[in-house]
């Protein structure tokens, strides 16, 4: 999967314990779901997920990862892989935008996007198998690239990656959960809340100001293929200006994640931030309190690529220091059934809380 700032790998399997430990039925809803990393492994693991995320390229890969299954699209998948894999190099938009006018990928790079990506668009493919090849071919761009990771800007120098050529790969594809086929939806989450129900709802909502959609906007244009007007030394689409989320902004945050909280339609929440979000621990467990019983369960967590580089002025000097590199993931969970709780604080062997604020009944 492609490198993501925000990804849940390292915390996968500590989501995947909680899960099997609330015992829920066969649907769990992952309302933020990114490059859909944990969405794939729940499927993996037997659940019907339903997937969301308000960017195009989330939802590309959500449609991929979790509504694709591979008894239906590995193989018609895998041809049509081996045939634009073929494709000679035809230089366009891509190649003069991320390139030329920056410097996100070799030329020659950019060039077999341009020519992979405009042969896709001409098939006229079912939706589902054009989303597994648009993953395909982001995530060969992906393993190509001259960045850390991040779409904010290029490394001043080519990482050695990017003299690589670039390859498709056919992206692993699951079978059909048992409990049901998934599905990928592409909505605001405050919207999505409404049309989703499940017996688990996965909340993994931003924690601060940065735009998912400007971490990665060449992964939306690469998605779109709308050849939008472009700003600043990293070419970002325009509409990075406009396309705003309540969940980026301190204002609006707490607001907006309790819209979620109290829309969900689920029995059980589980709720993923950190210790340097908008919102304090005493301010989620408050909004979660009136479903049920609390647990949470804390990780020590490496922080995001900016803070293990260091700062730097625009001349690339660096100019200060990093206070630290590591902070504090938090999952809470919230569920009417006490037994259910009992099972999660087990797992880390966590005390009851003491307050009706923390056990009784916002980053980064």
């Amino acid at each position: 999967m492609i490198k993501y700032l925000g990804s849940k790998r390292l915390l996968v399997p500590a989501i995947l314990g909680v899960v099997a430990a609330l015992q829920p039925g066969g649907t769990v809803i992952d309302l933020f779901s990114g490059t859909s990393r944990v969405g794939h492994a729940l499927k993996r693991a037997g659940y019907r997920v339903l997937a969301n995320d308000h960017n195009a390229y989330a939802h590309a890969l959500a449609t991929c990862y979790v509504a694709a299954d591979a008894e239906r699209y590995a193989a018609p998948a895998a041809a049509l892989i081996a045939e634009f894999d073929a494709l000679p190099g035809a230089p366009g938009y891509f190649t003069e935008t991320f390139c030329e006018r920056s410097r996100f990928f070799q030329p020659k790079n950019g060039a077999r996007v341009d020519a992979i990506r405009d042969a896709i668009a001409r098939k006229g493919l079912d939706p589902v198998l054009e989303a597994v090849l648009l993953v395909a071919l982001m995530e060969a761009a992906d393993r190509v690239d001259s960045t850390t990771g991040v779409q904010m800007a290029y490394l001043k120098a080519w990482a050695p990656r990017a003299h690589n050529d670039l390859a498709l790969r056919l992206p692993d594809l699951l079978p059909r959960a048992p409990s049901g086929a998934g599905e990928a939806s592409c909505r605001d989450a405050i919207d999505a809340v409404e049309h989703m129900s499940g017996d688990i709802c996965y909340v993994d909502p931003p924690y601060n100001q940065h735009k998912y959609l400007g971490n990665y906007h060449v992964w939306e244009t690469l998605t779109l293929w709308d050849r939008p007007e472009v700003y600043g030394t990293a070419c970002k689409r325009v509409d990075v200006k406009t396309r705003g989320s309540a969940f980026n902004s301190k204002p609006g945050a707490a607001a907006a994640l309790e819209r979620v909280i109290r829309g969900a339609q689920a029995r059980h929440l589980v709720v993923s931030f950190n210790d340097e979000g908008f919102l304090a621990r005493r301010d989620i467990e408050a909004m979660l309190a009136h479903r049920g019983e609390i647990a949470v369960l804390t990780n020590d967590y490496k922080r995001y690529v900016g803070a293990q580089i260091g700062i730097h002025n625009p001349r690339g000097e660096r100019v200060g220091a990093v206070s630290h590199v590591r902070n504090t993931e938090l999952l809470y969970v919230v569920s009417p059934d006490p037994a259910a709780i009992a099972r999660v604080r087990a797992l880390a062997a966590e005390p009851a809380p003491r307050t009706a604020t923390s056990g009784t009944s916002r980053p980064s």
